[in-house]
């Protein structure tokens, strides 16, 4: 896997870089759109070229003693798309079965849909977002540009925004990313150590000799078999995704922006140390860093609680074994507690579901199904009340979360839903509480005592995306999926085929079929002339549909039809988009039923 040239560079390689800019787009014209996937594919880091730089630039980095090789940088460019952006692109629903409860309705549906089953609710909530709300600007696609050095990301920036303008491709949203300077190089806003625990791959990492099941050089990561987070590849369950074959080689993303405010957080902790003590449930000379760390576990250095329970013993020599961390031997949590972050994320070896358990949750077979690939980076200046405005505690600050996986609702939304927000996981009496650090507010048993935390980390935007591989980028680039594109440039839509006003137009140079916020449903030429209507402006209409029975309908808010091709009756039909500026109706067995008669 290392060598892929298949597999986007991001997904298990690692950009891995300082400066990160994400442009969330949409696409306004999709054949516009796929003339400019066409001119990114080639900009596209792949695994093979982004492992061959980071193994490069570790060796050199060991052989100047730790600091950055300066002659060593490179830009990554990685690609993914939304549900909408992708079914525009490749002209027909690329889930056309999607079953209950699985990672492709999870998918379609997008996580404003979801919010309130994943804790994002208040202040959290999708009316609150900045992107991704489901009511605003649509997101087609995520487009992630990294640089070693903030003057190559800018040209970099300089270069995709042109693209973007030149293919009618607007940017909805940029979402900035950097790595803090000096002290906090490798932290969080919040001060503690971050990107510890991510999994090593199965045919990516070479196994310890001593411990296969963890890698080479890191004690403490597991390995685990590369379709947890690599679409088509072997689970850790033996199942299979039950996903196409245009998805192998790909992985699901999911980009949320989350807000931390830095001295409410840290306020917090303070107050309930005192609140603590005076209760006289920890001892006398705990500190606001003490409680923190089991809030967190880990102090800020990254050093577990487990291995140091009393004070932070930050050491670059025992750093490379931060990620080794075992909770065998404290099972209901007296070091590091049950609710603590690293424990609510990532149980380990020290999972038993409830009381009176005889063994814990294995690792291998179940937990290790559970685990995301997380490229996050923070985002803003860091809070110095002595500092300029922009480390103000009313600046933005954050975390700009990126993580994927091969399952949204098996690994991503499963750790968020029942285990960071589910107060009883484990199930104890009394429960354990929600995720101090990053959940909705919640009472925590800590030492027999209830405390309360609220919460001060939000939700201010969120995508389901999918960086799929190279192939099937250049398949999308000419309007296919799988085979699904026409003959000679004809766009083909499958049905069931909806199209929305928000969706953009669908088609070829010569014609594209448009869904109008005044409910009409159009066919615009090259120059955006309308070639074709269905007459039904001012009518209610909202959405334009081809059903699986061959007849394409406009329907109302109420899903009543307010115009329809008449052409039911004919299932397996298909509505094709012709390189002549014809649009028609296909039954099955070639014959054209229905057109708009805009050839030219």
């Amino acid at each position: 896997m290392r060598t892929s040239r298949e597999i986007q560079g991001d997904i298990i390689a690692g950009a891995k870089k300082d400066h990160v800019q994400l442009l969330l787009l949409k696409f306004e014209n999709d054949a516009q759109a796929r003339i400019w996937l066409r001119r990114l594919r080639p900009r596209i880091a792949t695994t093979r070229q982004v492992a061959a730089f980071n193994a490069e630039f570790s060796k050199a980095r060991k052989q100047s003693g730790g600091d950055d090789p300066k002659a060593l940088n490179a830009v990554w460019r990685i690609v993914s798309f939304t549900y909408p952006g992708l079914r525009l692109l490749a002209g027909r629903d690329p889930f056309p079965s999607v079953p209950t409860g699985s990672t492709q309705e999870a998918y379609k549906q997008g996580p404003a849909a979801r919010a309130a089953m994943l804790g994002d609710t208040g202040q959290c909530a999708p009316e609150h977002w900045l992107f991704g709300n489901g009511t605003g600007q649509p997101v087609h696609a995520v487009l992630t540009v990294a640089a070693d050095r903030p003057q190559d990301l800018r040209v970099a920036l300089t270069e995709e925004r042109e693209e973007a303008a030149r293919h009618k491709v607007v940017i909805v949203f940029e979402q900035d990313g950097a790595t803090l300077e000096g002290s906090r190089r490798g932290k969080e806003h919040f001060g503690f150590k971050d990107g510890i625990s991510e999994p090593a791959i199965q045919g990516f990492d070479a196994p310890d000799p001593n411990r296969p099941e963890h890698k080479k050089g890191s004690p403490g990561t597991r390995i685990i078999p590369a379709g947890e987070i690599v679409v088509g590849y072997e689970r850790d369950d033996g199942m299979p995704t039950g996903l196409p074959d245009w998805a192998r080689n790909g992985s699901f993303q999911v980009v949320r922006r989350l807000a931390q405010d830095v001295p409410g957080w840290w306020a917090q902790v303070g107050a309930r140390l005192k609140d603590l003590k005076s209760r006289e449930v920890v001892p006398p000379e705990a500190t606001t860093e003490w409680l923190a760390a089991r809030l967190v576990g880990r102090w800020r250095s990254g050093t577990p609680v487990s291995k140091c329970p009393h004070a932070d013993s930050p050491s670059d020599a025992e750093a490379w074994s931060d990620n080794d961390i075992s909770y065998r031997d404290d099972l209901e949590g007296e070091i590091t507690p049950l609710f603590s972050h690293l424990r609510k994320t990532s149980p380990r070896d020290g999972l038993l579901v409830k009381p009176g358990d005889t063994q814990t949750v294995p690792e291998k077979g179940a937990l290790d199904g559970r685990r995301i690939m997380r490229r996050g980076i923070p985002y803003g200046q860091p809070f110095d009340p002595a500092g300029s405005a922009g480390n103000g505690p009313d600046a933005p600050r954050g975390l700009v979360f990126v993580c994927y996986q091969a399952d949204l609702v098996k690994q991503f939304e499963f750790i968020q839903k029942d285990w960071i927000e589910e107060p009883d996981f484990p199930h104890r009496d009394p429960a354990p509480g929600r995720d101090p650090l990053v959940a909705t507010a919640t009472d925590v048993s800590f030492k027999g005592c209830q405390v309360h935390f609220e919460q001060f980390v939000r939700t201010e935007g969120a995508v389901y995306a999918f960086a799929p591989s190279l192939s099937t980028i250049e398949a999308l680039a000419d309007g296919k999926l799988n085979g699904g594109g026409g003959e000679d440039g004809d766009r083909v839509l499958t049905a069931p085929f909806v199209l929305r006003p928000a969706d953009g137009a669908v088609g070829t140079d010569k014609a594209r079929l448009a869904m109008r916020q005044d409910g009409n449903l159009v066919v615009l030429d090259e120059r955006d002339q309308v070639r074709w209507e269905s007459g039904t402006a001012g009518s209610g209409g909202v959405t334009a549909v081809f059903q699986e029975d061959g007849d394409l309908v406009v329907l109302a808010p109420d899903d009543r039809p307010v115009w329809k091709s008449r052409t039911t009756g004919n299932p397996n039909a298909k509505l094709v988009v012709l390189t002549d500026g014809n649009v028609v109706i296909r039954a099955a067995d070639g014959t054209v039923i229905w057109q708009t008669n805009t050839a030219h």
